[in-house]
């Protein structure tokens, strides 16, 4: 039977792959994508709510899906400071989570990041790794944690950090074997076809992809 899908985070570089891949996967006769702007993008399939994140409770009887994908992430830097980039990287995303499961959601698909860790020093890393701990609390049927290294792809907004590490990626993949491998940039069309090939599996509980295993 078709299912429903939503989605957070679709304007950016994996969560933009996505969509298209759940627009165009047979499992989902309806995506609903939550965005901060109007997207350009028709789609028959396509329910776009947009908001600004700040009043979710206003719209939660919209927010029913069978699968919940969430691609959403920024920066300190752009996010302007750390309480901001939490807001953006953790407090959506959860309270996204929290909304769609009390309306019956089966399953969370979330990218985090290569060593996401709730006790990690690096601000960065915790903050992904709290917010993985905090969806494992919310017991959803299944929960699939997607731990990429520096996505590789164009992105729509200049990142220097990340363009410093994606060019060392690309044009130094040979330095990346054996136990470096996992430190290999990641594709970001291949990240949201795995996020949706995932999403039909039948896993139960917890799934952890770590960065190797994405590449595989």
């Amino acid at each position: 039977m078709a299912k429903t899908a939503l989605i957070i985070g679709a304007t950016g570089l994996v969560g933009e792959q996505c969509l298209n891949e759940l627009l165009a996967s047979a499992a989902y006769e309806k995506v609903i994508a939550l965005t901060r702007k109007k997207l350009a993008l028709q789609n028959p399939k396509l329910q776009n709510i947009v908001t600004d994140f700040e009043n979710l409770e206003l719209i939660k009887d919209q927010l029913k899906a069978d699968d919940i994908f969430c691609a959403m992430g920024t920066t300190i830097g752009k996010a302007g400071s750390k309480d901001a980039f939490r807001k953006v990287d953790f407090e959506i995303p959860l309270h996204v989570a929290q909304l769609s499961l009390w309306n019956g959601a089966k399953k969370f698909i979330l990218v985090s990041t290569l060593g996401a860790d709730a006790a990690s020093l690096v601000f960065y890393s915790k903050t992904k790794g709290e917010l993985e701990h905090a969806l494992m609390d919310l017991k959803f049927e299944s929960l699939v944690i997607l731990r990429p290294s520096i996505l590789l792809g164009d992105r729509k907004e200049r990142r220097v950090g990340e363009e410093i590490g994606r060019f060392a990626a690309e044009k130094l993949s040979f330095l990346f074997a054996g136990p470096l491998k996992k430190y290999r940039g990641t594709p970001a069309d291949l990240l949201g076809k795995l996020m949706v090939s995932m999403a039909q599996q039948k896993i139960k509980g917890v799934r952890i992809l770590e960065n190797e295993e994405i590449l595989s």
